[in-house]
């Protein structure tokens, strides 16, 4: 039996990540980037979105890019900062500063020389969606 004599407490903070699965940015270049995403669970008091992400476009100049928007419990929402990589892949961790109730996960190309995102790709993710996923 998992949890038997832990206070609830404890039990929240070891529960395992949760593997959301590649976030790919969007389609009309010949390369992409793309994000392999694990989350923790929606009540932890600081969220984290974490993994690796690949740079997959053979560009010179052109990299991977990933960003979270953390929508909070107690209203208004507030943007990680960006992580990027121009290697074929880089570990990431995005983390919010308080409860959430979704969070969007952004990838894109990141284009060094114009220091701008494109081709991007948003995935939003809630409570909802994760509870009604097939056991």
């Amino acid at each position: 039996m998992i949890g038997v004599g832990v206070p609830a407490s404890a039990q929240a903070t070891t529960a395992s990540p949760i593997h959301w699965g590649p976030v790919t940015s969007s389609a009309g270049h010949s390369g992409h980037a793309k994000a392999d995403v694990w989350i923790s669970d929606f009540s932890a008091e600081t969220f984290t979105v974490h993994g690796k992400l690949y740079d997959r476009d053979t560009h010179r100049g052109h990299c991977a890019s990933i960003r979270a928007r953390f929508h909070y419990v107690g209203g208004g929402t507030g943007w990680s900062r960006p992580r990027s990589t121009c290697s074929a892949r880089s570990s990431f961790r995005l983390t919010s500063d308080g409860e959430i109730n979704r969070v969007d996960v952004k990838v894109c190309l990141y284009d060094l020389g114009l220091r701008k995102t494109f081709n991007c790709h948003v995935d939003a993710i809630t409570p909802e969606i994760i509870a009604n996923w097939p056991q």
